[in-house]
């Protein structure tokens, strides 16, 4: 495929864009992207998705939560020595313990960009029935629980029926 541009070269980009919910596609070389200002992975001014988090990550120390003239501790991996100020510049963690160390910071910001800081999953079609069965007891489990410390018996025992009849499906599957 040829540069849509120039029509000379080999188009080695190809760019989908999608604003105000209309796509489009450009196939194009890399001079006439340059020449349009189109970003280059890895060129100096390029887009990805460690500056996207790295932005965000700013954004968070902007409205940060800390009393006005105190400096915060900083924040440090105790097994890579990675701080949490040079993640947030460099959006990638040193090592998997940096989960753990930065927690208390990492919660805000995936709520933010995730809308939850739980992780459900897909299910998969053929499978997934006991895997949802599974869920389903769980949460019912949990409102049995309520059920039973709010004094609301008779629905505890429709959630404990429920239960049993569940875990007679799984069973049998």
């Amino acid at each position: 495929m040829f540069c849509q541009e120039c029509g000379k070269k080999p188009a080695t980009l190809h760019f989908t864009k999608i604003i105000n919910g209309e796509k489009t596609e450009f196939h194009i070389c890399e001079s006439c992207a340059r020449e349009k200002g189109e970003g280059i992975p890895g060129a100096p001014n390029s887009f990805s998705i460690h500056s996207l988090l790295s932005g965000l990550l700013d954004f968070e120390q902007l409205g940060g939560s800390g009393i006005a003239g105190m400096k915060e501790p900083a924040l440090r991996c105790e097994e890579c020595g990675l701080t949490y100020t040079q993640f947030s510049k460099i959006g990638r963690f040193g090592c998997s313990s940096c989960y753990q160390a930065f927690e208390a910071k990492l919660d805000p910001l995936l709520k933010r960009v995730h809308s939850s800081t739980v992780h459900s999953g897909k299910i998969p079609k053929r499978s997934g029935g006991q895997i949802q069965c599974k869920r389903e007891i769980e949460q019912l489990r949990r409102n049995l629980q309520e059920k039973i410390d709010q004094e609301e018996f008779e629905s505890a025992a429709q959630l404990r029926d429920r239960i049993r009849e569940l875990e007679r499906k799984i069973a049998d599957l």
